[in-house]
């Protein structure tokens, strides 16, 4: 049996900014912006290549501190393109990283151990990571 992991809940204080940040700053696709009334509100975006995505809203969504979600992680196949394209569309990134060592010698030197790491207006905190058999 599969077990997948389809959403994780961001929780974000701005709907809309939070929405232009991952859209537009990330380029996460947005699959639906649903509105319930004036008081729900949910926004699903997802990663290009991803199976799970985000969700951003109020009301159906779980009450949760914005910017409290620390350690999400996405993978690359090139952290060092990855990183130029995140600064090319305005994202605060930190510099490439080396976390650990691999156990055996591998093709590219970043792979498993190259990080950069940033967050979203809240806060929240995000790290990609360098696996380049996944592209």
């Amino acid at each position: 049996m599969n077990w997948t992991l389809e959403v994780v809940v961001v929780p974000v204080s701005d709907i809309d900014r939070a929405k232009e940040f991952y859209a537009d700053r990330l380029g996460f696709v947005v699959d639906h912006d649903t509105r319930i009334g004036d008081d729900v509100r949910i926004v699903q975006l997802t990663p290009p290549g991803s199976g799970c995505s985000i969700v951003i809203g109020r009301g159906a969504v779980p009450d949760m501190p914005p910017g409290s979600l620390k350690g999400l992680q996405l993978v690359v196949p090139d952290v060092e393109k990855a990183r130029a394209e995140l600064v090319a569309r305005g994202v605060e990134v930190s510099e490439i990283q080396v976390l650990g060592q691999n156990p055996r010698p591998v093709p590219q030197p970043l792979d498993n151990v190259g990080f950069v790491f940033f967050t979203d207006p809240d806060g929240n905190a995000w790290g990609v990571q360098q696996i380049s058999s996944r592209g």
